[in-house]
């Protein structure tokens, strides 16, 4: 594997493949994607979904992943304010790579913790 160490302006693929990991690679985020993977929700629905995650937290999550059109925010002009959120297609595109992740996660987390452990046994 070629690593790039140069520090190339923000124009190059490494750069954007960085700033789309980024994007994703947040624990929030994922667990957002992965909350509202199948269906429209409101943001009480996802705050009681994810177990120690902060209202401002949400709120700044939801925000950024909105602006990089991973997901949909729809208001209804009803009262009160009705707000849910769902994956945009580009959103349902980048679930499937998580879903990927996650599936080898769980496959290969066995040899993950012996790993670990021998590791450990060495330090």
């Amino acid at each position: 594997m070629v690593r790039n160490n140069s520090t190339e302006v923000h124009t190059s693929p490494d750069c954007a493949w960085r700033e789309v990991v980024d994007i994703i690679g947040d624990k929030w985020s994922v667990m957002i994607l992965h909350t509202i993977c199948t269906s429209q929700m409101r943001y009480s629905e996802i705050h009681r979904q994810i177990p120690g995650i902060s209202q401002k937290v949400l709120t700044t999550s939801l925000r950024q992943l909105e602006r990089d059109g991973i997901i949909k925010r729809t208001i209804y002009p009803v009262v009160p304010p009705k707000v849910e959120y769902e994956l945009t297609p580009l959103g349902n595109s980048v679930f499937e790579v998580i879903e990927s992740l996650r599936t080898w996660s769980i496959a290969h987390l066995d040899e993950i913790e012996a790993a670990r452990s021998r590791y450990d046994l060495h330090k």
